[in-house]
């Protein structure tokens, strides 16, 4: 089955706002990859809270994007070490191929977000602390509007294609790959000039969430996707965000 989503939840808590809406103050600079880190607990292995490694963020003009993927019980909502106020990015996103309802992906952001030296993102683990869980923490700078994201799942084969995203002008492209495969080592490859900053893709016996993290730089105005090409043979969760300077 494919899924498809446009758009994010901002401002009041709960309340859609349509891509493109800004927030925050005016930034003229064009956009752009600032820091990032991924976290990645094994099963049995974890605890909670589960603590991203410091990474050195803005100190205003930011967005942030996190991501819980692992255990669909371990549902509470990201903290920060600047006090941001994260936004859930849709709904949580269950795992197909057999998993049930046990697994899913979560994603968060901030458009206009508090920042510096030392930031770190952290999940307190409610419902199974020693569990797996992996966590992207991504900043984009010189941002504030989320332009477009898209959201699938695309099924099982050896490229998986993302939605489409459409830009105004300069725009930070990022996307990131959940696979949804009972594998230990994969490879996940994206085309179309992208380049993967943090993955997960070797995974220790007692297994993990495996995902992948990329990013791309687009001058112009246009619609843009990515293909993921990857062995051995699986299923993943996908989305393909579109930041923009506020104008």
């Amino acid at each position: 089955m494919l899924m498809f989503y446009q758009g994010f939840l901002a401002a009041a808590p709960e309340s859609p706002v349509a891509p493109g809406v800004s927030m925050g103050t005016h930034v003229a600079a064009i956009p752009s990859l600032g820091g990032h880190t991924l976290l990645a607990q094994s099963e049995g292995m974890g605890s909670s809270p589960a603590v991203t490694e410091p990474i050195d963020t803005q100190a205003t003009g930011s967005s942030l994007i996190v991501f819980n993927g692992g255990y669909a019980s371990n549902d509470d909502r990201p903290n920060d070490s600047y006090g941001n106020h994260w936004k859930a990015l849709g709904p949580p996103v269950p795992y197909g191929n057999g998993y049930g309802d046990r697994f899913d992906v979560k994603a968060y952001v901030v458009l206009a977000a508090k920042g510096g030296a030392n930031h770190t993102v952290s999940f307190v683990k409610r419902g199974n602390a020693p569990g797996e869980i992996s966590v992207p923490f991504i900043e984009v700078r010189h941002a504030g509007v989320l332009k477009d994201v898209a959201q699938t799942y695309a099924p099982a084969g050896l490229t998986l294609r993302s939605g489409r995203v459409t830009t105004t002008g300069p725009a930070t492209l990022v996307a990131v790959w959940w696979g949804d495969g009972g594998v230990k080592r994969m490879t996940a490859v994206p085309d179309s000039g992208f380049t993967v900053i943090d993955s997960y893709l070797k995974l220790p016996d007692n297994s993990g969430v495996q995902c992948a993290v990329a990013y791309k730089q687009v001058e112009a105005a246009g619609s843009y996707d990515v293909s993921w090409v990857g062995a051995p043979i699986q299923g993943a969760i996908l989305w393909l965000f579109a930041f923009q300077s506020v104008n």
